[in-house]
């Protein structure tokens, strides 16, 4: 949890540091940390509770909101061809723009088998309220828990091989032709 909260705030004033000041590629990178970040840290605290709260309901709650942080996180928004156009720019090597993409690729197939397994559960229950309150609770008391960790522990991986790569990619954009690249 400390290194998750040191990496963040890390992430966090290099990401405010670098805003307007002209070098899109750096803003692109660390938005992309940043939001996965976010997310990680949101699932960080609802993690303990999901998993040791006396209370069922609150359990099921919290594994329901880690549900909906992973379903709801739309990677399209920050990667894409903003991460292309990043990665061009500061002129970073095959091999990193594979782990990048793999990385991105691990969450997204994450994200499809959370969103096929627990569409359902989102929709009637958290994303969206059915109108069949019975058909709510049912859905509530059903939920595997067991099997939302599972998900959300393959969601770090994908996002710490993100993470992971920052720094890399931090060191390719500070060359000075990366930094000469990005200020045109």
């Amino acid at each position: 949890m400390k290194a998750l909260e040191k990496t963040f705030q890390t992430v966090k004033d290099y990401t405010i540091r670098f805003e307007g000041r002209g070098f899109a590629a750096n803003d692109t990178l660390f938005n992309i940390a940043l939001f996965f970040l976010l997310a990680e840290r949101d699932i960080q605290c609802m993690k303990i509770d999901a998993l040791t709260h006396p209370d069922e309901w609150t359990r099921k709650l919290c594994a329901r909101v880690i549900i909906l942080v992973i379903y709801e996180m739309d990677l399209d928004k920050v990667s894409g061809q903003a991460l292309r156009t990043a990665l061009e720019t500061i002129g970073a090597s095959e091999e990193m723009r594979k782990e990048a993409t793999d990385s991105l690729r691990t969450v997204r197939a994450v994200q499809s088998k959370l969103r096929k397994e627990f569409s359902f559960v989102r929709n009637a229950t958290i994303g969206h309220r059915d109108a069949d309150a019975l058909l709510q609770y049912r859905s509530i008391r059903d939920i595997r828990t067991e099997r939302v960790f599972e998900l959300a522990a393959e969601f770090y991986a994908g996002a710490k091989g993100f993470i992971d790569l920052l720094p890399r990619m931090m060191l390719a954009s500070s060359k000075l032709d990366a930094l000469l690249r990005q200020t045109k």
